[in-house]
Formats: structure tokens, sequence, C-alpha cells
């Protein structure tokens, strides 16, 4: 029995701005044709499907599309679980049309945990895997309220059911593989953020999580398990080094923060005695992204040699100087025209830094009105008073035009 893990695609996701479609599916011809070379014969995929709750018609077009090719191949199994920017009721929506395809998902919490566990048949209608599919457990789904309890106490309780949950699933699965009186796989899957684990700035777990209390010990929800897939880390990883119950990440680099990760699936396969061994997969990458950072004469040396080089990729540049630069996209546009470069964000930290220390006393950036952060840099400038007004009567047109465009849209 091979096996493939896979997780967080974020169907639907932008970078900046910049549609991520055609990696999307240039990621899925690649992935069908791998389930036939790699004869596998379960795809189980660990949440955050799609990358909001309602997700464009073109990513729902990719999903569904895959899924009809994937029923065609020579992988039997579909197993889908779901996370947390999925929305439980959307995914499950066509959930009942999907099992005709052998496609299971999972999209939120049951009253009856036996619904969660899918037992999967070969072509002779022989039980041939167990999949606990735990989907994303939200605070609700396993603790209850309580008047007076501190955050401490309530991270602990849920906690506590995550675990419990779990606990319950692997009984009920060890029951069920003791029924087959023969050998048969168990692979757990989840999708939460165990303690340790590598998170990457702007991945969006870092806000959930960072300096909370809600990290779940690995060995409160493995125990059971031949296999846990987990889901909701963009950073493959294993867990508490333990290669049988790991991440496998985003199968696409989600911000700068991740150009330089090599992204992987992982495939599983079991020998007659239900003994796991596992390989990784390596994903190539169908859009290079750049970070480049530096004063101007860096950022001008990098972005030449690119150029020399005929690399077409999508840039971040970040300006880093006390030198000002007021010019810099205007600088960058000329030197980048006709050529494969997009520069999808460039920062100006030098902007940021007299910004801030424009500020007054006991002020912050994020108090102030983005008008009155426009106004200190104006003053921080030290113009003279009409070209002062000018300038904000212009910010102000530019706000409204850019604030109209996208209720438009």
């Amino acid at each position: 029995m091979r096996v493939m893990h896979s997780s967080d695609w974020h169907l639907g996701c932008r970078l900046y701005g910049q549609s991520r479609d055609h990696e999307f599916s240039a990621f899925f011809s690649w992935l069908l044709e791998k389930l036939e070379q790699e004869k596998i014969d379960a795809l189980l995929v660990a949440g955050d499907i799609f990358d909001n709750s309602v997700p464009s018609n073109r990513a729902q077009q990719l999903y569904y599309d895959f899924l009809r090719q994937v029923s065609n191949s020579s992988c039997r199994h579909v197993v889908i679980i779901g996370g947390n920017h999925d929305s439980p009721s959307f995914l499950e929506a066509p959930r009942e049309l999907l099992k005709t395809l052998n496609v299971h998902v999972i999209g939120s919490k049951k009253e009856n945990v036996s619904e969660e566990l899918i037992c999967l048949y070969d072509d002779s209608d022989q039980l041939e895997l167990l999949v606990a599919a735990v989907p994303y457990l939200r605070d609700r789904d396993v603790r209850s309220y309580e008047a007076g309890e501190n955050y401490q106490q309530a991270a602990e309780k849920l906690k506590q059911g995550i675990a419990e949950h779990y606990r319950e699933i692997a009984e009920l699965a060890a029951e069920k593989r003791r029924e087959a009186a023969r050998p048969l796989p168990l692979i757990g899957m989840g999708h939460l953020y165990t303690q340790g684990g590598l998170i990457t700035e702007g991945d969006g777990v870092r806000q959930l999580y960072v300096g909370t209390l809600a990290h779940i010990e690995s060995g409160q929800i493995c125990q059971g398990f031949d296999y846990l897939a987990l889901g909701h880390l963009h950073v493959p990883q294993i867990v508490d080094g333990n290669e049988l119950v790991a991440y496998s990440g985003s199968p696409l680099a989600m911000g700068f923060n991740e150009a330089k990760q090599q992204k992987s699936l992982r495939i599983i396969e079991f020998n007659k005695d239900c003994k796991p061994s596992v390989e990784l997969l390596e994903i190539p990458a169908w859009q290079r992204l750049e970070r480049i950072h530096g004063d101007w004469t860096a950022i001008e040396s990098s972005l030449k040699q690119l150029k020399e080089d005929g690399v077409q990729a999508w840039l971040e540049i970040i300006y880093d100087s006390d030198e000002l630069c007021v010019d810099l996209r205007e600088k960058i546009d000329a030197l980048l025209e006709n050529t494969g470069l997009l520069p999808l964000r460039i920062s100006n930290k030098q902007v940021v830094n007299t910004a801030l220390q424009a500020l007054q006393e006991n002020e912050n950036l994020k108090d102030l009105e983005h008008t009155q952060v426009f106004q200190r840099l104006l003053e921080n400038q030290q113009l003279p008073a009409e070209q002062n007004e000018k300038l904000l009567n212009l910010y102000h047109i530019l706000v409204r035009d850019m604030l109209e465009r996208d209720e438009n849209q």
C-alpha cells in the first residue's frame, strides 16, 4: 500500500495581488503524473484546501477538475479534511457526490466520531486502509466555556479536548482493526499546530499561536497510529524527530519568506506486515521568487545580474539605507523595463523609519490614521507650506480613487 501525504494547497491565494492559478494548474498536472509514476493507492490532503472560505470560481474549477482526473487514475482513494482556512459547509456540500469518485471529505468535527473514521476498500471489496480523518478542531468543537476561567485554563481545556478526540477515534480505529483479524495500516490526519513546530513570518500560523499556550504536544495525539499526516504548517518537517508524525508543508511558496524552501510531498509505503517507510518527493517551483535587500547600490547590482542571466521572476525589493531615495520605484521600473522581472512589493524602510522618527512621545504608528502618518512625513521633510498643501491634496485624491476602485471591484 502506497500513500501520498499533501496539505495546505491554499487554492485561490494571491501574492501581493498577483494570481497564482497558473502555478496551481502546473502543480496539479505534475501531481497527476506522480500519482501514476509512484503507483500511489491513496492521496491524503490535510486541510487548507482553499485560501479562504469563499473561493473563486477558478479555484473551485482547479479543485474539481483535479479530483475528476484522479478518479480516472490508478490512485484509488482521496481523503480530504478541512483546515482553518476552509469553510466546512462549502467543503462538504458535494460530499455525497464526491464519494462516488472515491473522494472522502470531512470538513468539520462530527457529533459521532465514527463518521470521521474512513474505511477504504480495494477492488475486491476488501478493507485495505483505515484513516482517522480529523479536521481542524475549533475551540467550540472540543471544549465548553465556564465563567471566570482565565486564558491559561481555557487553553489547557482546549488541548485536553483535542487530545481526547484523538484518543477516542484511535480507540475506535483499533477496534475496527481487531475485527478485521488481519494486518491493516492505520493513518491519522490532523490540521493543527504541534509544540515546537517550525513556522515562517506571514504564514498565518504565527498570528494564531505565537505567544499563546495552544500548542499540542505530539504525544497527546499520535498514539495508536502507524503514521500521522498533519497540515497547517507550511514548512515540511517531522515532529519530535519522528518521521512517522509529520507535516508535508505547502506545495507552493506562500510568500517570499518561503522562496528558498524545498517543497515536498511525503510517500508512505506499508509492507505486508503494515510497517511503514517514508520517502520525500521534491516539488518543482513553477514561479521563481526573489527577495532583494540592501541599499540602492546592492539592489541595482542584484537586478542587473538577474537581467543578464535572463531570469524571469517575481520580486520583493526592500530598500534599507539611511540615504533618502524618494524615486525608488521609478528607478526600479526603469531598470526592469522589457524584462521578465516583475516587482510585486517594493518596501522603502527609510521612509518607514522617517515616519517613526516623526512620531511624538507616547505615540505608536499603529495608533495613527493613514492621513496623520502622511502629514508627519511631510513635516519631517520640512517642505515649503505651499508644496505641503499640494502634496496633501494629491494624497487625499489618490486615497479616494483607490477606495472607489475597490468598491467597484
